[in-house]
């Protein structure tokens, strides 16, 4: 297929979708190998980045989807419906931080974390499309495994779970023992 017309075809694509694309698929469509299609993605994003437009190109692992760039967002406030914002809760973030480290992971295993029970937060991170239900773990009981999703990596700007910050060793300590001091509190009630 014309480089020209892969282009088109792929933007039409993303365009329609709304939602990302395995870049497998793109290739199959264009009619090029994996490898081909990436550097054709990666030509199109630079595209759309030097002719300042107001689109860019986002790639999650092994998909690309089409979005509007952040900074367009005030302008599209202004002509569609404001976008149902995310409360996200401390309990809550600290059920998604420990969802996105520990991954594939339990509710027990996040709940000893925590100390605490997170039903309400897992449920809402559910609903919130930011994990995701992987399966279940092969041990009694067969309780369910969660994830993050893409729209975690899209809300969080990264491309995938290899650009979160590392943990800081001291930090993580500390987290520990205010863990452990919460618990001891509980029991202590």
């Amino acid at each position: 297929m014309e480089r020209a017309k892969a282009e088109a075809v792929m933007e039409a694509v993303l365009f329609t979708m709304g939602e990302s694309v395995e870049i497998s698929r793109l290739a199959e469509l264009i009619e090029e190998d994996v490898r081909t299609t990436k550097k054709i993605i990666r030509e199109m994003s630079e595209k759309y980045e030097a002719e300042e437009r107001g689109i860019k190109l986002m790639q999650f692992e092994d998909a690309v989807q089409l979005c509007t760039k952040a900074e367009m967002y005030e302008y599209l406030i202004k002509i569609a419906k404001t976008p149902k914002k995310l409360t996200l809760t401390d309990t809550i973030l600290e059920t998604l931080s420990i969802i996105a480290y520990k991954q594939p992971v339990t509710r027990i295993e996040i709940e000893r974390v925590r100390g605490v029970s997170c039903e309400y937060a897992i449920n809402k991170l559910l609903e919130y499309d930011l994990i995701t239900e992987l399966g279940r773990l092969d041990a009694p009981g067969r309780p369910l495994l969660f994830g993050t999703t893409e729209q975690f990596l899209r809300c969080f700007g990264v491309e995938s779970l290899e650009d979160l910050p590392e943990m800081n060793p001291v930090q993580l300590e500390e987290f520990k023992a205010q863990a452990e001091a919460e618990i001891q509190l509980k029991l202590d009630i």
